[in-house]
């Protein structure tokens, strides 16, 4: 079966598809960090809400002076000077992340029209055992 949204184009060599075939990798790898940074901005997000549920309850148990230090020197803390968390993940896209999947989306471009992970699609197919079931080749096979 054909697939040539994977397939690898004409005249691309095998040194090209293991140089975009490790780009994709390091793409993902960026990906996961990213995945990592929302899961900091979030976590980081809850602990404040919590904090200041905490500082309710240290009020409503009449501890006042310590619900204060809650809400003088804890809510709304920067994570990073200046920052809070959505901040740091923003910087993060601006500076990093944006530029990477830029540079990889010209690379599969001027290489091979945009087609995405050919290395894995021919590893795929090197790999499986055709015919059997759980093995096709895609999805309509």
């Amino acid at each position: 079966m054909v697939d040539e949204e994977h397939e690898r184009p004409a005249g691309v060599t095998d040194q090209t598809v293991a140089a975009l075939g490790k780009a994709s990798e390091a793409l993902e790898w960026v990906e996961r960090a990213r995945g990592h940074l929302y899961e900091f901005h979030q976590i980081i997000g809850r602990a404040d809400i919590l904090f200041g549920d905490a500082a309710d309850a240290l009020d409503g148990a009449g501890h006042t002076k310590l619900a204060e230090l809650l809400r003088k020197d804890v809510l709304g803390r920067n994570v990073l000077h200046g920052r809070w968390s959505f901040q740091v993940l923003e910087e993060f896209e601006e500076l990093y992340y944006n530029p990477i999947r830029v540079a990889e989306d010209e690379m599969r471009c001027e290489l091979v029209g945009g087609r995405r992970h050919i290395f894995e699609s021919e590893m795929k197919e090197q790999r499986r055992t055709k015919g059997a079931p759980g093995h096709e080749s895609r999805p309509t096979e």
